[in-house]
Formats: structure tokens, C-alpha cells, sequence
């Protein structure tokens, strides 16, 4: 994080539209810069207003004319979200008031702000590392409850807490191996270098118990991956728009009527859940049905859950089931479709517990959902420790765990010391400590305009 203050960084004033776009009760603009609080005054004719307090006002243009009666709220560096000087506008939500209160604004001198520009004020002012300066967009972004819990976690602080940790402690293991090196001669105590390997030991455990969390975080951020998947006319589009509860997919008598991947998202039980409908398994008729089932493999392989669909009267008939089944895996579901159309309803196919439906009465619905709402809880439910949620976190996490085997296999202390330091500046990475200037622009751009 920098250790300067903000307006040795950054010298121009910014404003945006804090709130979401378009007409609305109230919208407010947020200003961040040194010259935030002459902006400030000079719209409301009057000194600044106490500060975090706040207060009405009449809002005048640059000619002259009152545009707006607003709160507005004042937040004098240091004690604000970017560190710098803060205003805030809460104005009616019509165009014209924002238009007004847009063009005041760059009359006088203020640039409108670039996505993710006030976070990245705050984080260059040491008012928040990267983990929650990520953790604000997931925050912004979250669809479901679950998503939202893992946001406020890793923005509270609790995921930079657990890397920062693990860096103070490589950097004193650093700082005695150092001593060994530079000191040789000293009155060190005996064996201080020796005394450095439980400690690397115990981090390479540590980080590598982390690592091996199924992915949960980056799925619970980005979404459950479920495929439906069965031979043409098992009922996987009808399936697929009862669960959704509207007609999301085509449903016709006619086999093969799905060619492309069609994808709904859901909020199950608080987890976000990405459902796909795909091709049905069979020889193709043509080209496009066979690009329609090579992705429907593909998603298939990529799945984070299978549901296996097969038709209830005519699951044991064929090869085509056979196909289908030959996809199960771990946790796949084995789905019985059209039950009330069947007249024997197997308990069990292919040794796996067979769940009968029918999506056009939504019999045994309920039981499926269930199911797949206990499985996906499992697999994403967040533990004790905060989770990983991001692919750039996972490789600086795999930088460090390398460099630490290169550490405690090293033959020589300089060699040993090298690693270290590369493992403590892997983990700064995340965080934001060192190295980080090259990921700025690709982290902050995904922001939206106000934050």
C-alpha cells in the first residue's frame, strides 16, 4: 500500500454518480479531491457544513439559478472513504437535476471519475488493501445471500488479514536467516537458521490446506455450474424452465430441438446457481447438432453438478441412456423424468438413488431441489477460515508454496533466504504491498463509475 498521502498522488478533484443510473427519489453524487470543499461551497453559496452531518441546502448552477434543494454531507480528509477531502450530494433523481449538477461541477474544474477511481484513491491512501478493495465490487455485484456474506467478510478485512499474516511471519523467518548470512561471526544464538524450517513447514501446510478448498470461494462468486444433460426428448427443457419457473428454453415433441447451451440463473437457497439446458446425446443428424453435443460435453466436463435426465418409460431401452449415464461422476444426480407418464418407477439405476419428476406436473420437484440445494450447500458452504475467491490470489498462493519448497530444500542459507523473500512478496501481491502498479488498471477497471 503507498505510504504517501493523497494529495501527493493525486491532485485533480473527481466526481460520480455514486447511485444507480437512471430516474430515482434520490441520486447522489460523490466529489473526492482537494478541491471538494470549495465545490462544495461554492454550490451552496455558504461555509462547509459540520462534518459527517447532514444538511439541506439550495443547490445553485454557475448562472446563478438554484437547481436543486439537496442534503449534502461533508467528509474532511483524512477521514473519509479515498483519505481525501469528500462531498456528497443527495439530490432529487430526475436528468435534469443531474445534468444541472454535472455541468456546475465541471464548470468548475472537477473531472468526472474513471470506474473503480475512488476505490483506487482510497487503496493508494492506505485506507484499504486489494483484497477489499475486490471484496467492494463482489459486494456491489452479489445476487444472493451467500454471495453477499463473502463480501462483507473479505471487505471487513478478514482475507487480507489471513495473507498479512502469513507474510510477518515469512518476513521474520527472512530477517533471522539474513542474520545468519550477514552475521556469521556474531553471538547469534546457536541453530537460529535450523529454527527457521518449522516455520517454513508449517506455512507450506498452511497455505497448501487453503489451496485445497475445492475452489468454493471463486465458485460461490461466480456461480454454481450446473448441466442438465440426457438423449433428445428425456424432458431436459422442460426440466429446465420448471426449475427456472418460466419458459427459458423451447420445448417440441420434435428430437434435437436444443442445439446450443442455454443457461438461467438461479438463487438456491442463498447460492448462486447457473443452470444449463444443453444438446441431447445421440448420433447426429447434421453439423449443427453435432456442434450442439460437442458442447454439451464440453459443459458437461466443465460442470461443477450433473443432473443425468432420463426418460422414465424408456431409460432401459436403447444405448442412448446408456450414454447418458456413462457422464456420472461424484455427485451426479440421476433424474427420472415424465413419472407421471411411467407405470413402474425404478428406485435405483446404474447403482446410483434415482430421483423421479415430472416437470410437467412438478411432482418430485421439491425432492430434486432439495437434493441439489444440499449438495451445492456442501460444496460452497464457507468454513472457519476466510475463502479464496480469486484466480490471480490462487496463483500468487502457488508462487508462495513453490518458493517455499525451493526454500526447504535449498543446500546453502543465501539460496534458502532468496526463496523466502520471493514466497513474503507472492503473498504482498495480493494484498496490494508490493508489485501491484502493473494489476492496478485491470482490477479497478471492472468497478463501476462510483466506486
Amino acid at each position: 500500500m503507498s505510504l504517501y498521502s493523497p494529495s501527493t498522488v493525486f491532485g485533480d478533484t473527481i466526481f460520480a454518480l455514486a447511485s444507480a443510473p437512471g430516474r430515482g427519489g434520490v441520486q447522489v453524487i460523490r466529489l473526492s479531491g482537494p478541491a471538494a470543499g470549495p465545490a462544495l461551497s461554492a454550490l451552496t453559496g455558504r461555509s462547509l457544513p459540520p462534518a459527517r452531518r447532514a444538511t439541506l441546502a439550495r443547490l445553485t448552477g454557475k448562472d446563478g439559478e438554484v437547481f436543486d434543494q439537496a442534503l449534502v454531507l461533508w467528509f474532511p480528509a483524512p477521514d473519509s472513504f479515498t483519505g481525501e477531502d469528500v462531498a456528497e450530494l443527495h439530490l432529487h433523481g430526475g436528468r435534469a437535476v443531474l445534468a444541472a449538477a454535472s455541468e456546475a461541477l465541471t464548470g468548475q474544474g472537477l473531472r468526472v471519475a474513471e470506474p473503480g477511481e475512488f476505490s483506487r484513491r482510497a487503496f493508494e491512501a492506505g485506507k484499504l488493501d486489494l483484497t477489499e478493495a475486490e471484496a467492494i465490487a463482489d459486494l456491489v455485484d452479489a445476487e444472493t445471500a451467500a454471495q453477499r456474506r463473502q463480501a462483507l467478510r473479505q471487505m471487513e478485512g478478514a482475507l487480507g488479514a489471513l495473507y498479512e499474516g502469513w507474510r510477518h511471519r515469512l518476513v521474520r523467518a527472512l530477517a533471522h536467516l539474513e542474520a545468519d548470512i550477514d552475521f556469521p561471526d556474531e553471538d547469534l544464538p546457536h541453530g537460529l537458521a535450523p529454527a527457521v524450517v518449522p516455520v517454513l513447514t508449517g506455512l507450506y501446510q498452511e497455505i497448501g490446506a487453503h489451496l485445497a478448498d475445492d475452489h468454493r470461494g471463486e465458485r460461490l462468486r461466480d456461480g454454481f455450474s450446473i448441466a442438465i444433460l440426457g438423449a433428445p426428448n428425456a424432458g431436459k427443457s422442460s426440466l429446465l424452465n420448471a426449475l427456472a419457473r418460466r419458459d427459458a428454453a423451447i420445448v417440441s415433441s420434435t428430437a434435437g430441438t436444443t442445439r446450443d447451451v442455454i443457461e438461467v440463473n438461479l438463487d438456491l437457497g442463498g447460492f448462486p446457481v447457473i443452470l444449463a439446458d444443453t444438446a441431447g446425446l445421440r448420433d447426429a443428424a447434421d453439423e449443427i447438432e453435432r456442434e450442439g453435443i460437442r458442447r454439451a460435453l464440453a459443459r458437461a466436463e466443465k460442470a461443477d453438478l450433473k443432473l443425468l435426465v432420463l426418460d422414465c418409460s424408456t431409460w432401459n431401452i436403447g444405448d442412448m441412456a446408456e450414454a447418458t449415464l456413462a457422464l456420472a461422476d461424484g455427485d451426479a444426480l440421476v433424474v427420472l423424468n415424465k413419472r407421471d407418464l411411467c407405470t413402474h418407477v425404478p428406485s435405483m439405476v446404474a447403482g446410483r438413488t434415482a430421483l423421479a419428476v415430472s416437470a410437467a406436473t412438478g411432482e418430485g420437484l421439491a425432492e430434486l431441489l432439495a437434493a441439489v440445494q444440499r449438495i451445492v450447500g456442501e460444496r460452497l458452504m464457507p468454513g472457519a477460515a476466510p475463502s479464496l475467491t480469486r484466480a490471480r490470489h490462487r496463483q500468487a498462493l502457488e508462487d508462495c508454496r513453490a518458493a517455499l519448497a525451493r526454500a526447504l530444500r535449498a543446500d546453502l542459507p543465501e539460496l534458502a533466504a532468496e526463496d523466502v523473500r520471493l514466497a513474503a512478496r507472492a503473498l504482498g501481491r495480493i494484498t496490494g504491498r508490493v508489485d501491484v502498479e502493473d494489476l492496478l488498471d485491470v482490477i479497478f477497471r471492472d468497478f463501476c463509475i462510483g466506486k
